[in-house]
């Protein structure tokens, strides 16, 4: 292959993900981009490359950002697939980071499917393997499934978060509530009593039975528990809302997801009909506007808009809208026990699916300084750096008590200046996704060897890391 056949670039998987996104047919789209449709066909499936006037034309027509049109390839499938190259069912493949590389550029859908296809085994496998346990021990009670999770994390990410029905449905029960006219609560109260008949009611943890909101049909009742914050209580409040208000948007919107099961599409509904109400509490323009003014500080607009902190920070990542866009976010959020329990990666930055993460990320030094928000510059193997901002919050339990969380969100460096934090940034960190998927030699805080090398053994000689491999 030339250096001219090198520098194309092909990008069908990224155009027909702008298009969905935009809700447009592929005569829409390429009258947009001033091209015929059967041209965007052979553009959507990298049988030819993106010229430069089509990227002119995503800039002016759909204010697209091109330099994300020049990413070789979903860095988030080439970590799938450099975990799937790891499995054992795979060691004799003779196949190496380049040829997954061209796979992911040259074929995006068939490197997307095989990633799918991993997870789905790499699924079963645990979930047969912890049914024997069971069996082992006399136990047969069923067992769930993390495949639906994935799927919905999946689904997010193809749709980077952002989704204009539900904008423009949050913008249209935030008006029909008068939230503006009669602030957030009382609208809230008010147009659930006006349009449902329903009353708002606030009971202790003892008659709430540790659950935090409830409707109630026959009473035409919302309950919450007294253990929510104010902020939460309007969440819920809008929540309930959204989904007595916008069931049939949410209903279309799961159903064009094409999710693989009911589960999934229930998963994927429920996180929906959270980003309504959030949408509702945060208006996209005015928050879009302040985000800007704030540097994009999720303390200072969880302030601003009465809105929790991990709120403000989910909210920052959806702010995707083409023509008005904040900055590229990720968001992970850990327990302390390392378990990921929110991820939103949005093409930002690879996830491993399974294993822990890096222990040179010092995301966990969050909870020996709980509400204090801490910055860190972390590099990835490949070059790519990043900055992070990460905070411990403190989520009430029922029966009393609180949960710690950490909630890290972050961007690549690029961005720094967009979040106040000026042009020069400190040596970042080495770090990796996790011990497993890193081929770093000198990290004396290695957990596993990597997964695509041979572990060695040497007697007498022990290095700083922990293993040396091939």
């Amino acid at each position: 292959m030339d250096a001219s056949q090198q520098e194309k670039l092909f990008a069908g998987a990224r155009l027909r993900r702008l298009r969905r996104e935009l809700d447009l047919s592929q005569a829409e789209f390429a009258e947009t981009l001033g091209i015929s449709a059967s041209y965007l066909t052979l553009l959507e499936r990298n049988q030819r490359p993106v010229t430069a006037r089509v990227l002119l034309a995503l800039a002016e027509s759909h204010d697209v950002d091109v330099r994300s049109f020049a990413a070789e390839s979903d860095r988030q499938t080439l970590s799938d697939l450099g975990e799937a190259l790891g499995d054992p069912v795979l060691k004799g493949s003779d196949l190496d980071a380049r040829d997954v590389r061209e796979l992911a550029d040259a074929h995006p859908r068939a490197a997307e499917a095989m990633a799918r296809l991993f997870h789905a085994y790499r699924d079963a496998s645990a979930n047969a393997a912890e049914l024997a346990a069971r069996l082992a021990d006399g136990n047969v009670a069923g067992t769930g499934s993390l495949l639906p999770l994935e799927a919905v994390r999946d689904a997010l990410d193809a749709a980077q978060n952002h989704f204009p029905q539900l904008e423009e449905a949050a913008d249209a029960l935030r008006e029909a509530a008068r939230l503006d006219e009669l602030g957030r609560t009382q609208g809230l109260h008010d147009h659930l009593r006006r349009q449902h008949g329903a009353a708002v009611r606030v009971y202790d943890d003892t008659v709430m039975g540790g659950t935090l909101r409830r409707f109630d049909f026959h009473a035409r009742k919302l309950l919450l528990s007294e253990v929510l914050s104010p902020a939460g209580r309007d969440f819920q409040t809008a929540l309930t809302a959204v989904l007595l208000d916008c069931a049939d948007i949410l209903d279309a919107s799961t159903a064009r997801a094409a999710l693989p099961d009911p589960v999934a599409a229930r998963l994927y509904r429920a996180n929906l009909a959270g980003y309504t109400a959030a949408a509702v509490l945060m208006p996209y323009d005015t928050f879009h506007q302040s985000a800007e003014a704030a540097g994009h500080d999720a303390e200072t607009l969880s302030h601003r808009f009465a809105v929790s902190y991990e709120q403000a920070a989910h909210r920052l990542t959806t702010l995707n809208r083409p023509t008005r866009r904040g900055v590229p976010f990720f968001l992970m959020r850990i327990d302390p026990a390392g378990n990921v329990t929110k991820r939103f990666g949005g093409g930002v930055i690879p996830f491993a699916r399974a294993g822990g993460g890096c222990p040179r990320w010092p995301v966990h030094d969050a909870f020996r300084l709980p509400e204090r928000t801490l910055t860190h510059w972390v590099e990835l193997p490949d070059g790519t750096r990043y900055v992070s901002r990460t905070r411990a919050v403190a989520r009430p339990l029922p029966g009393g008590g609180a949960a710690l969380q950490a909630v890290v969100l972050g961007c690549e460096a690029q961005h720094a200046a967009r979040l106040g934090l000026g042009d020069s940034a400190p040596a970042p960190i080495p770090v990796g996704l996790t011990c497993r998927l890193c081929e770093r030699r000198d990290c004396a805080q290695r957990a596993y060897p990597p997964l695509q090398r041979t572990l060695k053994v040497e007697p007498h000689t022990r290095p700083v890391s922990p293993f040396a491999f091939s």
